[in-house]
This record gives C-alpha cells, sequence and structure tokens, in this order.
C-alpha cells in the first residue's frame, strides 16, 4: 500500500483544495491529510483564518478524501509524521516547489499543479472588505496603521484628527471633521483621548458604523453599558482594544491558572509602567497625554477580572498626582479584595518599576516577565524547582493584528468575538469613574 501525506490549512474550503487533495488521493492507496493548528499558523505569520481548527478539519472530513486526518503543531513535525506513520510520498503544491526538497531523504516529494485565480486569502478578502477610518492621534495609532496591512480585506482609508501627523501608509485621507471620515468607511478605531472615547464612539454606532476602542470605552460604567446596548440595537460590533487580551502566551496563561495548574488563586500582582509619554515634569506639555490611569489602567486590570471576576469586596486606590487640576497621576496603584483572593494593580507614567505579572496559586504560581502585556514567554513555577514549566508562544504585531482578524471576523459574521467581554469593558469604566470622583482614595504626597 502507497501512503501519501499532504498538508494545509484549508481555511474557507474552495474548488482548489478540492482539486489538489483529489490529486493526492491519486498519488498512492492511502491518503493522510494534515490540518494546521491555529497556533502552528500564527508562528507562519497566517494569522487571518476565517475558520477555526475544528472547522477546518469537519470541512476535509466531510469530502470523503482523506483516509486519515491529522494536525500539524509545530515546526519539524513533517519529518516526524512520514517516519511515523510510514508514508512513502509527500505532496503539496506547485507554489511551494523546492521548498520541501529536504523531504527527499525521507519519502518521494511531489509537486501539483494549483488550479489558478483560485486562493483561501483572496477569497478571504473578498468576504471581509471592510473600509477603516482612524479616529486620533495616539501612538497606537501608527502601530494599527502597519497591523491592519497583515490582515486580508482591511483597508485603512482615512484618519480624522485634530493634530495631523505623519504615518506610515501614504495615500490616507485626513479631516479634522468626523463625520467627513464617517461618510467613506464602514468601521472605525477609536485611539483619540479617553474622555472623547464615549462621543466618538456614540456618534460612529448613531451612523451605523462599527467600532473598534481603546479602552476605557466610556468613563463611566452606565455609559459603557449605553454604547453596547446601541450597538445591539443597531445590529453593530462594538470591541474593546486591549491587544493584551489576543497574545497567545495570554490566553494559554489564563486557560493553565483557570484550569488549576497553580491550586486556587490567591493573588494576582499586575504592574505596567512608561516613561515614554514624557508626563514625569509637571512642566510637560499634557494637553494631549493620557494619565497613568486610562493610559495602563484597563491593560493591568484585565488579569484580575478575567481571573478573579469583577464582583470584588472592596478597591482602594493609592494615588500620586503630577497634575491634580488636569488629573493627570504619575502613579496609581488599586488593591481589589475578593473573597477567595486579593489583587494589586500599579501604573505609572510618571515612575518606573518592573512591569511583570505574578499570578500566586496554592500548589505554584505563573510568573510572566516585563513587559508582561507583551509576553511570547511565561513560566509556571513550583516549590521544587525541577517541577517549574516554560512556556513559548509567537507574538506578532503585540497582538494587534490578532485583535483585528477577530474584529474584521465579528464585523463580517455579527458575532462577537471579542477576547473582552462587556462585563470586563463595564467594570474598567466603572473603575475610571471612581478613580475620576476620587473614591475610596488615599492620595500621596
Amino acid at each position: 500500500m502507497v501512503k501519501v501525506i499532504t498538508y494545509g490549512t484549508y481555511d474557507m474550503l474552495h474548488h482548489g483544495h478540492i482539486i489538489l487533495l483529489e490529486r493526492a488521493k491519486a498519488l498512492g492507496d492511502y491518503l493522510i491529510v494534515g490540518v494546521t493548528s491555529d497556533d502552528y499558523d500564527k508562528s507562519r505569520g497566517k494569522i487571518n483564518n476565517h475558520q477555526s481548527l475544528m472547522e477546518r478539519v469537519a470541512a476535509v472530513k466531510e469530502l470523503g478524501i482523506a483516509d486519515e486526518i491529522i494536525v500539524e503543531e509545530y515546526e519539524g513535525q513533517k519529518i516526524d509524521d512520514i517516519r511515523r506513520l510510514d508514508v512513502d510520498i509527500f505532496t503539496v503544491g506547485s507554489d511551494w516547489e523546492g521548498k520541501f526538497d529536504y523531504l527527499n531523504d525521507y519519502c518521494k516529494v511531489v509537486y501539483l499543479p494549483r488550479t489558478e485565480g483560485v486562493s483561501s486569502s483572496e477569497v478571504r478578502a473578498e468576504k471581509r472588505k471592510i473600509k477603516v477610518g482612524i479616529v486620533g492621534s495616539a501612538i497606537l495609532r501608527a502601530k494599527f496603521i502597519k497591523e491592519s496591512q497583515y490582515v486580508n480585506g482591511v483597508e485603512i482609508v482615512g484618519i480624522s484628527s485634530a493634530h495631523k501627523v505623519s504615518d506610515s501608509v501614504e495615500g490616507l485621507f485626513y479631516t479634522n471633521v468626523y463625520e467627513e471620515l464617517l461618510e467613506k468607511v464602514d468601521a472605525v478605531y477609536i485611539v483619540s483621548k479617553p474622555e472623547n472615547h464615549y462621543s466618538d464612539t456614540k456618534k460612529a454606532l448613531m451612523a451605523g458604523k462599527h467600532v473598534l476602542c481603546e479602552s476605557p470605552l466610556a468613563y463611566t460604567k452606565e455609559e459603557c453599558q449605553e454604547l453596547y446596548n446601541l450597538a445591539d440595537s443597531k445590529n453593530l460590533i462594538l470591541m474593546d482594544a486591549i491587544k493584551t487580551a489576543y497574545s497567545t502566551a495570554y490566553e494559554r496563561l489564563l486557560l493553565m491558572a483557570k484550569g488549576g495548574r497553580i491550586g486556587d488563586i490567591v493573588s494576582i500582582d499586575s504592574v505596567c509602567t512608561s516613561l515614554r509619554d514624557g508626563i514625569q515634569k509637571k512642566d510637560a506639555d499634557l494637553s494631549r497625554k493620557w494619565n497613568s490611569m486610562c493610559g495602563w489602567g484597563p491593560v493591568a486590570m484585565l488579569p484580575v477580572f478575567q481571573l478573579f471576576g469583577t464582583d470584588y469586596n472592596k478597591k482602594i486606590f493609592y494615588t500620586k498626582y503630577l497634575d491634580k487640576s488636569k488629573n493627570i497621576d504619575a502613579f496609581t496603584k488599586i488593591d481589589f479584595v475578593y473573597p477567595s483572593g486579593i489583587a494589586s494593580v500599579k501604573v505609572a507614567k510618571g515612575a518606573k518599576a518592573e512591569g511583570e505579572l505574578v499570578i500566586a496559586g496554592t500548589k505554584g504560581y505563573i510568573y510572566v516577565p516585563a513587559p508582561w502585556w507583551k509576553t511570547d514567554y511565561f513560566e509556571v513555577r513550583y516549590e521544587n524547582p525541577e517541577d517549574n514549566k516554560r512556556f513559548f508562544y509567537q507574538l506578532d504585531g503585540e497582538g494587534i493584528r490578532y485583535e483585528i482578524v477577530a474584529f474584521a471576523k465579528a464585523v463580517e459574521s455579527r458575532k462577537n468575538y471579542s477576547y473582552v467581554s462587556k462585563e470586563i469593558s463595564e467594570e474598567i469604566s466603572g473603575v475610571i469613574d471612581a478613580f475620576n470622583k476620587r473614591e475610596d482614595m488615599i492620595e500621596l504626597n
């Protein structure tokens, strides 16, 4: 019996895939099809799959062409599979010609002609024709423009901002009149000053546009709830843009923590600081700056609310102001007290500390080194160091491009694919509200 093996993503299975699989089957008696996992695709830069791994496996299985289906999960697996499954022929499309010649040492390699004019990337791009406008001039704007280029079907068409600055993509429409931008787009990415998020988001939703907005979505929980209700009533997508939530490593550490890998969680320490925004001097131009609480608070609170929930007993702010009249805090620490544990959040733009995340449990702890909010690596540590485990995951674009993919997928399907729940978005806005009102606050000299 001649065994044949081939691999692919098989996203949005189309006629070209079917022809290629039929040709592969004709090479032998038994066809093994390897479907690449989401994580492995991410490591190869393919981050905008439309379908999940299980959906893609099911689609290949339904064709009835494959005799066996396996999942490709890591670099070098092809050699392992060829040896383990006693494969005679490895085959793949001719667009990869020469790339897999090294496998000739293990089996015969055959490059098959592909169906011209058909590709998953083209299908995805055609399905996701989303014209996006950007509102605001914060530093994340340039990163968003850059990362959007990796996502099929997402086109940045213009910018609305009171402050025109050069960005990495030329030829974008620019206006300081928000309504002019809304006329040209299907959706907006809002990165304006936090105090404008509510009004900018509401205006976009009222105009029938989908919204991806940097956190906080609003300055009060009630305003945040209003925005979500408005989006729901108009069948529009509203997503909270906290890029860390879309990091593969961060997602995995949450699953491990929730799954009992370190026992019962008793405390969380989350630290986010930076001095690059230049607010550490009282005579600095603060007119366009985000304070520490809005700039870092949503990210720092994210693991607390995702692991402990939002039903805490009490919270206390410890704040050192740089300019109290402008509500600019150089440093803020928040202690959250829960029935089963405590959490400490430290944020600063006028002070510096090690930006670590530590999740302590009754059996061990998870340690994420600085900067934890951009991590591709973390450790699970125990009393016996020999039991410690290290985990590495690919991270491209700080999680921004994965966030854009989720947003595009949500807009296309009208289903919410946000990794940040409405409840957490609302609670973040509620904490910001309490900070702005100086509730439960101890001011530091």
